[in-house]
């Protein structure tokens, strides 16, 4: 455990924090001609001030906000303006449609919102035919102000000077930790997502936590990869950054990742289990075309007991292709493939598991350096407790969780809160079970369990993860189909999506039929390995990706329809 620095709400966070680190990097922004810009975080805390003077001048003290487009520092300096001072903070999915876009700001009752200049035409139309309460345009692109349009950067410079003539309204504005001042989305269409409703006292307790266990500095420099509106990337990825004085940096994209890993000596960040899974395996082929990987795998296999730093010293060439500077990989969202955690940690690269909700700010459990078990998702972090809830005979049942993370509630929706909180404890929906150390392993959602006709339970999640070592898979999807001669009974199938080229050099095979004849005879050997109820009887092979959510999670209703 680690020392922690106690605080009761993030303004509270960025006035402590300022005092130990005003004079660290918060930012290195690299601009359109290619040079760097770095900014303190006292100067990142200027302009949150600045901006937050602003806002109220502008007369939305008491308001929601909302803030859409991609990582960028504007984008976190706006969120932190809002919520320690303003209003209420709205951020949205940068990638919705124009019509689910307007649903959300209508639903949210924003006044104001904060935007890339990809949405400008979008949010002129919607203002146009608001029925809502939108009012105020802030673009975090424009230099000055235009007509109906605010530039951030001019507000900024606004708030500056009214600092300066004595305006204080903002700087002193005192924060009700346990008051709603962060309202987010729930994944799905907006006519079935929910509004978790979050305060200072959720988010900053997680940030006590992250802390108590994390070994995370002010020397640190951090990635930004994830999409900011969700809580894993605004919690670990943001928020983590300014109460620790790290340095963050933003990725220029998907094919981007091991340039800027390199490029920004990066020690610390946080991804879906799907990159880490083909940063491994480009790594894997990558050594292959050099003739390396035989020696490679001998020398995981005589070293896999040794010390993370006689590792690091053993595989330094492969650590050099990740920046040769990385201290700790974070992973969340969905479960990672054992033998790609596994493989990490055997060539010295710390990769740790997390595990979250929206509904709890978001980090329940994560593993540490030296705390991590394989297959789990770490212990609870200090501040939480959890239960397993109808266990099974293997132990396995709904996992609940109680702790000054767990969210206020949906906003303005009782029933859906009162079917999750009940006697103050969150029932995650997620079926997990926890050993006698206290580690929690992760089966699944509840509602995704595939439910055999002997009454054996089927966890898409486990199985995907042995179809997804398949060579030439990219990704892959199991569900459950009712047998044609026997309605009663249901059969396991599974959806894969495959890079044809890689399968084609992998199997020396060149027409359709033969890459499904090799990659079915590779699902005949998991198989093999398996119970005979949890047997793969169908097989769709496809180039299209799987339909997922921006953090990467599988819509299964929506996949199911494509299948039907």
């Amino acid at each position: 455990m680690n020392k922690v620095l106690e605080i009761t709400d993030l303004k509270d966070m960025l006035n402590k924090t300022e005092k130990l680190y005003g004079d660290r990097p918060a930012y290195k922004i690299k601009e359109k001609n290619g040079e760097y810009k770095i900014y303190t975080h006292k100067q990142a805390r200027e302009m949150i001030n600045a901006l937050g003077t602003a806002l109220i001048n502008l007369g939305l003290k008491g308001k929601r906000i909302a803030v859409i487009g991609k990582n960028r520092y504007e984008w976190e300096i706006a969120y932190l303006a809002v919520t320690c001072g303003v209003g209420t903070i709205v951020p949205l999915d940068k990638s919705l449609p124009e019509n689910e876009l307007k649903r959300l700001i209508e639903r949210s009752e924003i006044e104001a919102i904060f935007y890339a200049e990809e949405y400008e035409e979008s949010l002129k139309r919607i203002i146009l035919h608001n029925t809502g309460k939108l009012k105020h345009l802030i673009s975090m692109d424009s230099i000055e102000n235009r007509h109906g349009i605010y530039s951030q950067k001019e507000l900024i410079e606004t708030g500056k000077k009214l600092i300066a003539e004595g305006n204080k309204k903002y700087i002193n504005t005192k924060i009700d930790p346990e008051k709603m001042n962060i309202m987010l989305f729930t994944s799905g269409t907006t006519s079935e997502s929910k509004v978790v409703a979050l305060c200072h006292r959720n988010l900053c307790s997680n940030l006590m936590d992250l802390a108590s266990v994390l070994d995370i500095n002010e020397t640190d420099r951090i990635l930004s990869f994830l999409p900011l509106h969700h809580v894993f990337q605004c919690t670990v990825g943001f928020l983590f950054s300014y109460y620790k004085g790290c340095q963050t940096a933003f990725c220029d994209g998907l094919k981007h990742i091991m340039k800027n890993l390199n490029e920004y000596q990066i020690t610390f960040a946080s991804f879906v289990p799907a990159i880490y899974e083909n940063m491994y395996y480009n790594m894997i082929r990558k050594s292959k075309k050099e003739g390396k990987w035989e020696k490679i795998e001998l020398l995981m296999e005589e070293h896999k007991n040794d010390t993370m730093e006689e590792k690091k010293k053993i595989f330094n060439e492969i650590h050099e292709l990740f920046g040769g500077h990385i201290r700790l990989f974070v992973t969340g969202a969905a479960a990672i493939d054992k033998k790609v955690l596994e493989g990490y940690r055997t060539l010295g690269i710390n990769l740790c598991q997390a595990y979250g909700l929206t509904e709890t700010s978001p980090i329940i459990g994560i593993e540490t350096n030296t705390a991590h078990r394989l297959g789990s998702i770490g212990k609870v972090v200090p501040h939480v407790q959890a239960k397993i809830v109808d266990s099974n005979e293997e132990g396995i049942g709904e996992l609940a969780v109680k702790g000054p993370n767990v969210m206020l509630g949906y906003y303005k929706n009782e029933k859906a809160t009162k079917e999750v909180i009940q006697d103050g404890w969150f029932y995650t929906g997620d079926l997990a079970k926890i050993d006698e150390d206290g580690y929690i392993f992760i089966s699944g959602r509840k509602k995704s369990v595939i439910v055999l006709k002997n009454g054996k339970n089927i966890f898409p999640e486990e199985m995907e993860s042995l179809v997804n070592r398949i060579e030439g898979v990219k990704e892959s999807f199991i569900f459950g189909k009712t047998n044609r001669k026997n309605k009663d009974d249901i059969r396991i199938h599974v959806k894969v999506v495959i890079d044809k080229k890689i399968v084609k050099e992998a199997y020396k095979v060149d027409s359709d039929e033969e890459i499904y004849d090799a990659i079915n005879n590779k699902i005949k050997e998991i198989n093999k390995a398996m119970p005979p109820y949890k047997a793969i009887h169908g097989l769709i092979i496809t180039e299209t990706p799987l339909i997922r959510t921006t953090t990467s999670k599988i819509k299964r209703q929506e996949e199911m329809k494509t299948i039907e």
